[in-house]
């Protein structure tokens, strides 16, 4: 039996950090996924320049002795490579978008999200729109530009529309905060979110994968927040940057961050939740969602994080390690829905 061509689709034309973010993931899913008795690993590395490189692995050795090309010359590689599907590793809002949208225009099949469903997913407030819609229960907020008031009482939270991994996210707790939050939040996106708090509680996330056409919900992912000393989580909870840019991840130690015991009673509320987002949002293959669980037990959908990376330190990979599902029976599974 021939062994599967996989493209992963890696870095960043946006920025650095996406790149390096990019990056870290995708090497860490090519050393657990690495398996030559059913792959042949390529890799398509994009950086913040625009132009494409083909390393034989994510070390700095082999980047930086791969020969750089622009688009035009990096699809006629592409094409020559035989491509039987394609591993998107992006986080940057092309590369959730327009660089799948090529892989469609090469008619290569991708693991995950399509563009559009990305597009939709990546714009926060376009995402609650939708799975409010569809009866999910959502906080009151409303969408500002520059120059708009914001009319939501404190506390609220302020959050770029479009940005991940909390960066310009901030609690507001006094009027008096909006001007310098909003400067905070404009800094990373043209638009800004401003929502109420939902008091915690507690803080989950749930993940959807679709197992021989079947919705399956995995087990939650709690957070540690709390009303007095961790209201919100912020970037430094889920990664760590050196002073020279290098991306890190922040530690899972159970103490941060935890998988919830499946006989929990909110489980199974959740995760009904979670399938009526994936199923609003037309997502496939697998998505993963945020939720904030008020004191009284409910659960207010907050985000879509419709990506993953088949590394082990993945959400969705450690939610389905808790199932029996190791990573590269995950991905495989992955694969399978795609191409048949």
């Amino acid at each position: 039996m021939p062994l599967l061509r996989v493209l992963h689709l890696v870095g960043s034309a946006y920025d650095n950090f996406n790149c390096n973010l990019s990056s870290l993931y995708a090497k860490d899913c090519i050393a657990a996924t690495m398996d030559p008795s059913l792959y042949e690993f390529h890799i398509a590395y994009v950086t913040p320049d625009g132009q494409w490189r083909f390393p034989l692995s994510l070390n700095q050795e082999d980047i930086a002795t791969a020969k750089p090309m622009p688009l035009s010359d990096a699809i006629k590689f592409i094409v020559a490579q035989k491509i039987d599907i394609a591993l998107p590793q992006m986080f940057c809002i092309p590369g959730m978008t327009q660089y799948r949208a090529l892989l469609d225009l090469l008619n290569i099949p991708y693991v995950g999200n399509t563009p559009d469903v990305m597009a939709v997913a990546a714009h926060k407030a376009k995402t609650k729109a939708i799975v409010a819609a569809a009866g999910v229960k959502v906080p009151f907020g409303e969408l500002l530009r520059q120059g708009d008031t914001p009319t939501v009482k404190p506390p609220a939270v302020v959050k770029p529309a479009n940005s991940d991994n909390s960066l310009g996210v901030v609690l507001v707790k006094d009027i008096t905060e909006y001007d310098s939050a909003l400067k905070t939040a404009f800094e990373y996106a043209d638009e800004v979110l401003v929502e109420e708090y939902i008091e915690p509680g507690r803080e989950v996330r749930c993940g959807v994968i679709i197992n021989d056409g079947e919705l399956v919900s995995l087990p939650l992912e709690e957070y540690l927040v709390n009303s007095k000393d961790n209201p919100i989580r912020n970037h430094t909870d889920k990664l760590k940057q050196t002073e020279d840019g290098d991306l890190s991840f922040a530690a899972k130690d159970n103490i941060k961050s935890w998988i919830v015991d499946p006989s929990d009673p909110m489980t199974g509320v959740v995760q009904a939740v979670a399938k009526k987002c994936h199923q609003a949002l037309g997502c496939r293959h697998y998505s993963l969602f945020d939720f904030r669980i008020d004191p009284q037990g409910q659960p207010w959908f907050l985000e879509a994080g419709l990506y993953c990376s088949f590394s082990p330190k993945s959400v969705i990979s450690s939610m389905a390690k808790v199932l029996g599902i190791p990573i590269n029976e995950l991905l495989m599974k992955a694969i399978n829905e795609t191409l048949n």
